[in-house]
């Protein structure tokens, strides 16, 4: 019996419908071209990462801390001007970097000037001072104001046991000591030392106050221009070692509007 194969016709269409059909089933070499959606998800996400809001909080408390300490400053104006040492309260501040120094030249001493150059004003820091003997003459941490371009000036200073006063006068080439009108205050303290001060010039009147209590009143010298520069500066009171240390910090001064 004879075996009957295909006609070439039916192999022909038999493999175009194996073709059609594979083509079909094979998923298309095109879909690998959405793998790049992930790269949207990826993005997304950080762009939120950014905006934490607790990042602007730390800005007010520097604020905060300025407006404390700004009023601080406008309630020691309005306590000097009750008590009558200040002739209004409209001013301006001015506030300092701290200074340090230290002499070692018994019985002198030296100072930096500052800028302004008031009549009227209020100065005042927190002093810390110390002397390489203990048994050290009169030094400490002070003031100067009315600095004249000759260098005649006022210089006051805060010792462990008084309040040094002292003017200079360039014809006499030395400084003299200017005694006070009222003596209002004790002043006592041991090596090392620290305590607040403040100097107010009003008129032709200085007074000093120590934390915060008034110790001493001087009337200044009549005919002598109490407008100059102020400045810092530090009494030695031995010779010894590096003589008299001083430290000053919160320092600032007020100057009354003309």
């Amino acid at each position: 019996m004879q075996r009957k194969f295909p006609k070439p016709f039916s192999w022909f269409v038999s493999i175009l419908i194996l073709i059609s059909l594979g083509c079909a089933t094979t998923p298309p070499t095109s879909t690998n071209t959405s793998t790049p959606q992930p790269t949207v998800t990826q993005t997304a996400t950080p762009t939120k990462t950014p905006r934490p809001s607790p990042t602007p909080r730390p800005t007010l408390t520097p604020n905060l801390a300025a407006t404390q300490h700004a009023d601080e400053l406008s309630a020691e104006v309005q306590a000097f001007y009750e008590k009558g040492y200040l002739a209004t309260t409209d001013g301006r501040f001015t506030e300092m970097d701290d200074f340090s120094a230290d002499r070692a030249q018994l019985g002198s001493y030296a100072w930096l000037a500052l800028e302004d150059s008031p009549s009227d004003f209020f100065m005042s820091a927190h002093f810390k001072w110390d002397s390489a003997s203990k048994n050290a003459d009169i030094s400490g941490c002070g003031f100067v104001f009315g600095v004249q371009p000759n260098k005649d000036h006022y210089a006051v200073f805060l010792d462990r046991a008084n309040i040094e006063f002292r003017i200079r006068n360039l014809a006499l080439g030395y400084s003299t000591n200017v005694k006070p009108t009222r003596v209002l205050g004790k002043v006592k303290f041991d090596y090392p030392a620290e305590a607040d001060f403040t100097l107010i010039v009003k008129d032709s009147h200085a007074y000093v106050l120590v934390n915060s209590e008034i110790v001493r009143e001087y009337a200044l010298l009549q005919g002598r221009p109490v407008r100059g520069n102020v400045g810092l500066a530090v009494l030695s009171g031995t010779n010894k070692d590096y003589g008299t240390h001083c430290e000053m910090t919160n320092l600032h001064l007020w100057i009354p509007e003309e």
